[in-house]
């Protein structure tokens, strides 16, 4: 029974990794190109939701921009809802065929991207400050271009394979 328990609870974990892929996006229209998008001043809105979808946080985002070829800085600028504050600074390498790697103080690791058409999906763990302790949590975010000024971005964070909710990002191009 036990072993059947533990099974079921595996089959369940994989089957939350499963989703989409990049590649499904491949022929949409306009190509996101992270150089150009990101690139000068960029803003943006956002919330994080828990599980049950309750808007726990807002915040907006100052983000400035610059790349040198293949490397790029991304220096972001929260400001949240409650009055406090938070900087992260991503260093983003471009690599061959839509593939992305980047690095941040606060990222356990480093961060991995794939992009196709007009979408990436961006995938790290996040030291995430909670209570006085710290969760690595994983983030899966999927970016999606909708013009040249709007791009719309949906992430999901889990820890030990479990939802524990979403942001949600509109950025916008100055």
């Amino acid at each position: 029974m036990r072993r059947r328990m533990v099974l079921a609870c595996g089959a369940g974990v994989l089957a939350g990794c499963a989703g989409p892929e990049p590649a499904r996006d491949a022929a949409e229209r306009p190509a996101l190109d992270l150089r150009r998008y990101f690139d000068g001043q960029v803003d943006a809105w956002g919330v994080f939701t828990d599980r049950s979808g309750a808007v726990v946080k807002r915040f907006t985002v100052a983000l400035t921009c610059r790349w040198q070829g293949d490397e790029g800085v991304l220096d972001e600028d929260f400001r949240f809802s409650d009055g406090s504050r938070q900087r992260r600074v991503w260093r983003i390498t471009r690599l061959p065929h839509g593939q992305y790697r980047g690095r941040a103080d606060d990222v356990v690791g480093e961060a991995v991207g794939e992009q196709q058409g007009n979408a990436l999906r961006w995938r790290y763990t996040l030291a995430l400050p909670v209570d006085g302790r710290t969760w690595h949590v994983q983030f899966e975010d999927w970016m999606f271009l909708v013009d040249d000024r709007v791009l719309l971005n949906r992430a999901t964070m889990r820890k030990f394979g479990i939802r524990l909710g979403e942001v949600t990002l509109s950025f916008s191009k100055r």
